[in-house]
């Protein structure tokens, strides 16, 4: 059952991160340079982070 949960946040993940972005970028008023980067360092704090709490409501 827990990879039916990692799998879920996995994919909640990637569309947040997509909007968090998109939502950055809109402020700043133009698209960033390294695009993929900031991308990949939004997810990476949004993965570790739910997939930590995961972890300690599943009990594993």
């Amino acid at each position: 059952m827990e990879f039916v949960y990692f799998t879920l946040a996995g994919l909640l993940l990637y569309f947040l991160s997509d909007w968090l972005l998109a939502r950055f970028e809109a402020r700043r008023g133009a698209a960033f340079k390294q695009r993929n980067l900031i991308f990949f360092g939004i997810i990476l704090v949004l993965a570790l982070t739910s997939f930590k709490a995961i972890e300690l409501l599943t009990g594993t």
